[in-house]
């Protein structure tokens, strides 16, 4: 089953110029599936309705009212229950980027360097910061999988917001952690860094992932601001 769910929009969406997202689902049977197509419909819909003009403002509104939703639907519907999604959501307007996640999918930057722009809401990213485990070591922890924040978990949940400026030949790469689970950032870097264009950027990076177990669901946007391509 796929819990994946992603969106693509390179024209405005709202008061946006541009909306990527992607959102792993939760959750037993369908839920999981549903968590993720359902939060992003309301994202989305909240999105273009939303009236504020600052993209951080968007994004809060637009993913508070995603998690009321999930929390309502799992009270009215039994077989959703313990449901929720990650998701992370990035705009673009020229060398300006917005982003912002909850959970455990990803936004890097990649240039010369791989740079992770958002963080983990995950328990063994916890252990991390408090200097129980190596960087290294959490990416196969067997508790790698719980997340401590997800959109629908509770009744209010806190989103993670970022602003970064882009130098000229960055890369904006989304993911869910059916990527970044099975290939380390310098390994990501290094495939990225040597295809041709994002067609092929990408479809080494699934290649790879499920080459090293390929063990969930695998979801990659890639965007060259630059080049105008995703």
């Amino acid at each position: 089953m796929n819990q994946d769910f992603v969106f693509t929009s390179e024209r405005p969406i709202g008061n946006l110029p541009n909306l990527f997202i992607v959102a792993d689902g939760m959750g037993g049977h369908n839920a999981g599936d549903y968590a993720s197509r359902y939060a992003i419909e309301v994202i989305v819909k909240e999105i273009m309705e939303c009236k504020a003009k600052e993209p951080a403002a968007i994004f809060a509104k637009a993913i508070g009212q995603a998690n009321r939703e999930l929390v309502r639907k799992a009270a009215e519907e039994s077989r959703l229950l313990g449901m929720g999604t990650t998701t992370v959501i990035a705009a673009l307007q020229d060398t300006h980027l917005w982003v912002a996640n909850v959970g455990d999918s990803r936004l890097y930057l990649i240039h010369d360097k791989i740079h992770q722009v958002t963080r983990d809401h995950s328990l063994v990213e916890e252990m991390v910061q408090r200097g129980e485990l190596e960087r290294e070591a959490a990416r196969v922890h067997p508790d790698k999988n719980i997340i401590t924040r997800a959109v629908g978990a509770t009744n209010e949940v806190a989103v993670d917001i970022f602003e970064v400026d882009l130098e000229p030949g960055t890369q904006v790469l989304m993911c869910s952690d059916g990527l970044n689970s099975m290939i380390d950032d310098e390994q990501i870097l290094a495939i990225v860094k040597s295809q041709r264009d994002i067609a092929e950027q990408v479809e080494k990076l699934v290649e790879k992932a499920n080459e090293n177990g390929g063990k969930d669901n695998i979801t990659v946007i890639m965007i060259d601001p630059f080049s105008g391509e995703v």
